[in-house]
């Protein structure tokens, strides 16, 4: 079998779960995982690791949570299952339980046929170099001989359903607000329990596609991509509501839409989050990555607070929120993180919540509220294929050329200030041989400008580099 080593990548494993996810690799990554954990943190007492395992609502999880559990047991682990949900329902398990790590089984917005794992080194992420350590040694462990399993460790089925629901709606109270919300889960593995947590707070949903469904008969569970929130757009506008919410195919990220069916993408619901996070804790630090508006970190500023243009990638970005002490993060792809009253990891049915607390309490909508924000022309995230072997190096090239003549933030990529308030993108992706292009002006037409200036530059490097 040739090793599919490509399914390793900066945050995660992931790949077509039939092909290139057998039952041999993740048994051998979950035996290879919990080796990692106990080497660099070997449990207190001389116990055995005590990992948490989820899985999401995909047809290809049961076996690959299957043979996960094997792997972890193969190495001692009593393992603690909580069953099917949301990625942030096993995030929670492992605080809720004090875990010494964390595995969920889900392909993400992937297309139903793909599936991946993701794993915590204790709270915290597990990725990077963490990843590409796994990688070798699951790679080299296939290559040798069987080993003997040693000592078994032990399974323990843990129901937390009813825990984290009340966990997320600890504290919001939406009773005698009237807010009418929609709410897609897109079939993914967040509705039901997103729906409970809705009405534990005091709002009953009109709910779409909330039930499980691993097919994702009715549209792809990706509420950044605009066709897929077509269905809640429509529901939206034909009962009145004030808004429409969207789960990703694993829950950890919130799509929005206005009273009017506007999307709002995930820069502007940062901002809002930020000024109800900035109205209690003055001063507070929030994290946005590269790619979100210029008007979000002014917007901050403006409001007292401490804005940090960082990094794209969920753990990435978990693990800054830590290094600055942030209250707040945000990613356009919808990943919201409350340290705020919460855990600091994202999730998309507490996000959905703290948005519907700020509406019944201000009663007004996410337009109404985001009216003061100025308007600027964006494009959305543009994908250009770029071979994995050349795509830093063009992101390199980029940077050096506009550097001579413009101010570059390099903190992932290159983001090419243009002045007033425009600026361009140039990102390597992490996650496939893909460069990834943003763009923001005061006007269409200097849009247009800075936007043809960018991709001119990016293909004249491509090219000199034989791409």
């Amino acid at each position: 079998m040739v090793f599919p080593s490509h399914v390793f990548r900066e945050y995660d494993v992931r790949g077509v779960a039939d092909t290139e996810l057998s039952d041999d690799l993740v048994r051998a990554l979950g035996t290879t995982y919990a080796n990692m954990l106990a080497e660099a943190s070997p449990p207190p007492g001389g116990r055995g690791l005590r990992i948490a395992v989820a899985r999401d609502c995909r047809l290809s999880s049961p076996r690959l949570h299957a043979a996960l559990v094997d792997g972890l047991t193969r190495a001692g682990v009593h393992v603690m299952d909580v069953g099917v949900g949301p990625t942030p329902e096993l995030y929670f398990a492992v605080f809720h339980l004090d875990a010494d790590g964390g595995v969920m089984i889900t392909g993400s917005h992937n297309d139903a046929p793909e599936n991946g794992v993701k794993m915590m080194r204790g709270k915290a992420s597990f990725y990077g170099d963490d990843i590409r350590v796994l990688r070798d040694r699951v790679a080299a462990r296939l290559a040798a001989p069987p080993q003997s399993s040693g000592v078994r460790g032990s399974v323990e089925t843990i129901d937390l359903s009813q825990a984290y629901v009340e966990r997320l709606a600890e504290g919001i109270d939406l009773s005698g607000s009237g807010l009418k919300v929609v709410v897609d889960a897109g079939n993914g593995s967040a509705g039901p329990l997103g729906v409970l947590a809705i009405r534990r707070a005091g709002l009953t949903p009109d709910a779409l596609f909330c039930d499980m469904d691993g097919r994702f008969p009715n549209h792809h569970p990706d509420p950044t991509v605009e066709k897929n929130l077509a269905a809640l757009i429509e529901r939206v506008r034909a009962t009145g509501a004030q808004v429409g919410l969207a789960w990703d195919g694993d829950g950890d990220r919130l799509g929005a839409v206005d009273a009017t069916g506007e999307i709002v993408w995930g820069d502007r619901l940062l901002t809002l989050f930020a000024r109800d996070v900035l109205r209690a804790r003055p001063g507070a630090a929030v994290l946005g990555e590269v790619k979100c508006s210029q008007t979000l970190y002014d917007d901050i500023a403006l409001h007292g607070g401490r804005p940090i243009l960082w990094k794209t990638g969920h753990s990435l970005i978990k693990t800054k929120m830590k290094e600055e002490g942030a209250l707040l993060a945000g990613e356009m792809s919808g990943h919201i993180f409350f340290a705020d009253r919460y855990y600091g990891y994202d999730d998309g049915i507490y996000a959905a919540l703290r948005l519907l607390e700020i509406l019944a309490r201000e009663k007004k909508t996410m337009g109404e509220l985001l009216a003061d924000l100025p308007r600027t022309v964006t494009t959305p995230e543009l994908r250009v294929a770029c071979p994995d072997a050349l795509k830093f190096d063009v992101v390199a090239r980029v940077r050096e050329r506009f550097r001579a003549g413009h101010e570059v933030i390099d903190v992932d990529g290159a983001r090419i200030l243009f002045g007033d308030g425009a600026w361009g993108l140039v990102r390597a992706s992490n996650t496939g041989p893909i460069l990834v292009l943003r763009f923001e002006a005061r006007t269409q037409e200097r849009l247009d400008v800075i936007r043809a200036e960018v991709e001119s530059a990016v293909t004249a490097e491509r090219q000199a580099l034989g791409g």
